[in-house]
């Protein structure tokens, strides 16, 4: 005796994320539906039209998120787009369109920033992975020019491996790999290649 089975679910549960909260969503996995004319060539067809199509959890345009602390708010996220992705292995938020964070102090001032073109966060590690045209600003003005950065969240630091730059007021330095507290207010350059002064005029 042959059968056919046509499943479909849907998911109704977001579960916590440390950047997402109350937020709505719906997400779809596409299971084909395969109608067996014959049992004879149950087998065949299924060996020819059966694919399964998985679809993101939830997508998200125009987001932007606060996240804080004992009342006090000290990082605000702004992106094009979100997708959420629960269904991996290793459960992630990707930012396919660049993402910008702020960090803010105890009266609100921005006291550093990260932009990209490109990020990913990853919930089990607290980990941030930030690529294309990644750059960092602190309180004082320094610029952090790179590729690649990651921002460990639990660690409260930020490093890269690659090739970075960072630009100040009268110096630039350029160097591979990268280490600093997640504000960059202090900061090490692993293997510098480069240093150069600059005038700087103030008339």
């Amino acid at each position: 005796m042959c059968n056919s089975d046509f499943s479909g679910r849907l998911l109704g549960k977001f579960g916590s994320h440390p950047l997402i909260s109350n937020f709505i969503w719906s997400g779809l996995i596409l299971i084909p539906a395969f109608f067996l004319w014959s049992c004879e060539n149950e087998i065949a067809k299924i060996k020819t039209l059966t694919t399964t199509e998985v679809l993101p959890s939830s997508t998200a345009n125009g987001y932007e998120m606060l996240f804080s602390d004992s009342a006090v708010i000290r990082f605000k996220m702004q992106t094009p787009e979100l997708i959420r992705h629960d269904i991996e292995k290793e459960p992630y938020t990707e930012f396919p369109k660049g993402v910008k964070i702020e960090k803010y102090d105890a009266n609100m001032k921005i006291v550093s920033s990260i932009t990209a073109e490109y990020a990913k966060n990853y919930d089990s590690d607290q980990r941030w992975e930030a690529k294309n045209n990644v750059i960092a600003v602190n309180l004082n003005g320094d610029t952090l020019k790179t590729e690649y950065l990651v921002w460990d969240t639990k660690k409260e630091k930020i490093y890269s491996d690659q090739f970075v730059k960072i630009i100040r007021k009268d110096q630039t330095y350029t160097g591979i790999g990268f280490e600093s507290n997640q504000d960059f207010s202090i900061y090490e350059i692993k293997n510098l290649k480069g240093h150069m002064y600059v005038n700087v005029d103030n008339k």
